[in-house]
């Protein structure tokens, strides 16, 4: 396994993230990727080989292994690990793809051409709905597969002992698994992880909202306090605003209204004549 990929990746998402998603990708890459790595693996190695039923009819072990185990536990969670840090790669594609645009703006126009982002990695415009976005399927993954793994395993426990009567099976067999206990441990940390992320994503969602509404209603009233003012002039904190909030900027490209004549009627009459 090669570290420094993740490393790569965590410090490079982590620079556009708030502190709520510095501490999720923490959680997700030590307490979740790293026990999955190193020691979930390990304790399903054995899930098929070890488990036994009193029976020696041909069979019988095989299928009510895959009546108990439809989906194995190691294999739900590298899928549900690989859907949940995706969106994350998606928000450093994203300010890559602004990024290489306003290199090849400066190219096109020079230096004095004005810039199409103040700043590619701030979340304005369409990087924010990204990055909103990423949050809430993060959250949606994570909820969906703790449901798919409470309706294969109630409680998120396994039992000691299966109650097989499935065909081939002569009759109602007894299946034992292979240290249970163990696997319920594991089990359990991994879905409090999740519900810990669940949360964390929630928490950072509902604080990227209520800031962009805060700017919002100070942007209205920022309007509003430079309309009382100069109703035909804007004032400059209020330009700024506009050019902070808004995802493509033009810098030097103001047009002016052409300039009327003192007197339009004499203007009018020059103009018929």
């Amino acid at each position: 396994m090669n570290w420094g990929i993740f490393e790569g990746l965590l410090s490079g998402v982590n620079k556009y993230s708030t502190a709520f998603g510095r501490i999720w990708l923490s959680l997700v890459f030590i307490f979740r990727v790293l026990v999955y790595l190193v020691t979930a693996e390990r304790v399903w190695s054995d899930d098929h080989k070890d488990f036994d039923c009193n029976t020696k009819q041909p069979g019988c072990s095989n299928v009510c292994f895959d009546e108990f185990f439809p989906v194995s536990h190691v294999r739900l969670w590298a899928l549900q690990l690989i859907l949940v840090t995706c969106p994350s790669l998606l928000v450093v594609m994203h300010v890559a793809y602004r990024e290489a645009r306003e290199k090849k703006h400066r190219e096109a126009v020079g230096e004095d051409g004005g810039r199409l982002y103040l700043n590619p990695g701030k979340k304005r415009g369409g990087l924010w709905w990204t990055y909103v976005c990423s949050l809430v399927f993060k959250a949606g993954v994570d909820t969906a597969f703790l449901y798919v793994f409470h309706s294969f395993y109630p409680k998120y426990t396994l039992p000691h002992v299966v109650k097989c009567h499935a065909a081939p099976c002569p009759n109602t067999v007894d299946c034992f698994i292979s240290k249970p206990s163990e696997k319920n441990i594991f089990t359990l940390f991994m879905v409090v992880t999740a519900a810990i992320c669940i949360l964390l994503n929630l928490v950072e969602l509902a604080y990227l909202v209520s800031k962009r509404c805060r700017e919002g209603l100070a942007a209205r009233r920022a309007r509003a306090t430079g309309g009382g003012h100069r109703p035909d002039c804007p004032t400059s904190s209020y330009k700024e605003d506009d050019l902070l909030s808004g995802d493509l900027i033009f810098l030097g490209s103001d047009s002016h209204p052409p300039l009327l004549p003192d007197r339009p009627r004499d203007h009018v009459k020059k103009t018929m004549l």
